[in-house]
């Protein structure tokens, strides 16, 4: 019977020799070198010594007052940590004694120096030196030692360390790396559908698991194996259903994000799914913000009775956008049928976000447009009537006429009226619309004018958001502005009421009723409030801008066009 040990803790102990050789030579050297950091700088300082003591005598000689200067000098250096080092626990017991030499003589010829004796100063001073310069030798010889002791056991540990590393190799290449290829030798046999295999044996409880489970696993793929030929039957069958429903929805998906989603190809991807699951009656119910719907019926129609249909929610990201409603006698395949309410959901919301995304480039750059008027125009105009003034002042009493001042007032009024109608085309062009919504827009533009007027404004909005393009909400929310506009400032108008609604002749219908003046007083200021602009909004939206007087007085603008597209409940 094999003894059995632990192959993890084995290489781990090995693992754990070589982290900790590694480790002690680290720690070694660092400490070894924190040693040495002030090595230089104590070899600079105590050779600096020589020059000093020499220099002390110079100045001796000179008869200079810097001596007491000179001695602080060089006892700051004598005194210095480097060299203060010389006395620490760790230097030899040599150095320590040259540096108290050192420091001894230099009492005395610290003495000779402030006395002014520089006979005896000069005498004692080639001992002096000389003390110093062994010491320098001792600093030199302490600093190459530690030096020499690093390099050795940093020698001896790589030694250790590849002699561990050698073992380790060997270790592993016996006891781990044969075994392990015996056993990938018999699992590619295994893998050839050979399960009568023998496993090899080892001493080592994982591979001795591994090479049981191995064997356990080769049992149980025999069995198995003889139960593939029945499952892949079965999965083949599977599986082709699958790939056919991944078509269907694939296909659907191409035709519905390939041109714009209109009521044609929702209908024509609801007679698909009909067709494909053989469905008695199916519907698509999409629910707006403002709580209307569209109901889009596949080709069999919608019965009166749906007590037996089944309702599968266009849900995104928490958002319900309306259901997909199916009445059938066979039994549904619900994941296609979720799986397709997830596409008509993320289809409707990637519209609604084009939608959107044209609404704000729009916006963006009409706004760029405004500032750029006012930054060129604007300031033009306020330049020329600025110069009209200066000109009428300036002008000579000689050269002044009625017909010259006639002039000068009409170029007056030209400026002022096109800098009023500049501000008004800015005020329209900075008209935002944060989302595709233009009810939501319609509100916030006569928001803005309420605070401007005590005209009573009132909006009625009766459209499906599905029934305008982005582009084609900036022409109408204009339009309505400007007409607006008109009927507050000239129409002396004290209710001003906005409808919105689709015709029995699916035509959209933009009303702005007055009670004011009526249409005779605006048709005698046409060219003043930029009907011609509206008439070109109105082309551009494929329809018709009329004028006509209300029976109890005021004036009805009315814009009519057709939508982007037919409705959706039909």
């Amino acid at each position: 019977m094999l003894k059995r040990g632990s192959l993890t803790s084995t290489i781990l102990g090995l693992m754990l020799v070589l982290i900790l050789l590694s480790s002690s030579l680290a720690l070694y050297a660092i400490v070894n070198l924190s040693f040495s950091l002030g090595d230089a700088r104590a070899i600079n300082a105590s050779g600096s010594l020589r020059m000093q003591s020499y220099r002390l005598l110079l100045i001796s000689n000179s008869g200079s007052q810097r001596v007491n200067e000179r001695i602080k000098e060089f006892e700051n250096t004598l005194n210095a940590k480097v060299l203060k080092n010389s006395l620490a626990w760790y230097t030899p017991e040599d150095l320590s004694k040259q540096y108290l030499l050192v420091v001894e003589k230099w009492q005395t010829m610290k003495s000779y120096a402030e006395t002014g004796n520089t006979r005896l100063y000069s005498n004692a001073l080639k001992d002096f030196v000389d003390t110093i310069d062994i010491l320098v030798l001792e600093i030199e010889q302490f600093a190459a030692f530690k030096l020499k002791v690093l390099v050795l056991s940093q020698v001896v540990g790589l030694t250790l360390m590849l002699i561990v590393a050698g073992i380790a190799v060997i270790f592993t290449r016996r006891r781990v790396v044969k075994p392990l290829t015996l056993l990938m030798d018999r699992a590619i046999t295994i893998s050839q559908g050979d399960f009568n295999v023998e496993m090899p044996k080892t001493e080592y409880i994982e591979l001795t698991a591994l090479s049981n489970a191995l064997k356990k696993t080769a049992a149980e793929l025999s069995t198995l194996y003889e139960d593939l030929e029945g499952q892949v039957s079965q999965k083949t069958h599977a599986l082709t259903r699958a790939n056919n429903e991944l078509n269907f929805l694939y296909d659907n998906l191409i035709m519905l994000h390939s041109d714009r989603l209109d009521y044609k190809a929702l209908k024509s991807a609801l007679n698909q799914l009909q067709d494909y699951e053989n469905l008695d009656y199916l519907r698509l119910v999409i629910e707006h913000e403002d709580h209307s719907q569209d109901i889009i019926e596949s080709q069999q129609g919608w019965p009166e009775s749906t007590m037996n249909s089944v309702k599968f929610p266009l849900q995104l990201e928490q958002v319900c956008q309306g259901y997909l409603e199916v009445i059938s006698k066979t039994e549904l395949n619900n994941p296609l049928f979720n799986n397709f309410a997830v596409m008509l959901a993320r289809s409707i919301a990637i519209h609604n976000a084009t939608e959107q995304r044209q609404q704000l480039a729009l916006m963006e750059e009409r706004a760029v447009i405004a500032r750029e008027l006012h930054d060129s125009l604007g300031q033009l105009l306020s330049f020329l009537k600025i110069q009209v003034s200066l000109l009428r002042k300036k002008l000579p009493d000689c050269c002044k006429n009625e017909e010259i001042e006639t002039q000068i007032i009409e170029i007056n009024d030209g400026v002022s009226f096109a800098y009023v109608q500049l501000r008004e085309l800015l005020s329209t062009f900075r008209l935002t619309i944060k989302e595709p919504n233009l009810n939501h827009a319609m509100e916030v533009m006569l928001e803005q004018l309420r605070v401007q007027t005590d005209t009573k404004l009132i909006l009625n909005y009766n459209l499906s958001a599905h029934l305008l393009e982005a582009k084609q909400h900036i022409h109408v929310l204009q339009l309505t502005r400007e007409a607006t506009l008109n009927a507050i400032k000239h129409a002396n108008a004290s209710q001003i009421v906005i409808d919105c609604y689709l015709t029995p002749t699916e035509i959209i219908n933009i009303t702005i009723s007055d009670d004011g003046v009526g249409v005779k007083h605006l048709k005698e200021r046409d060219q003043h409030f930029g009907i011609g602009i509206m008439h070109e909004r109105a082309n551009k939206l494929n329809g018709q801008l009329s004028f006509s007087d209300n029976s109890n007085g005021g004036t009805t603008v009315t814009l009519s066009f057709p939508p982007q597209q037919e409705p959706l409940n039909g």
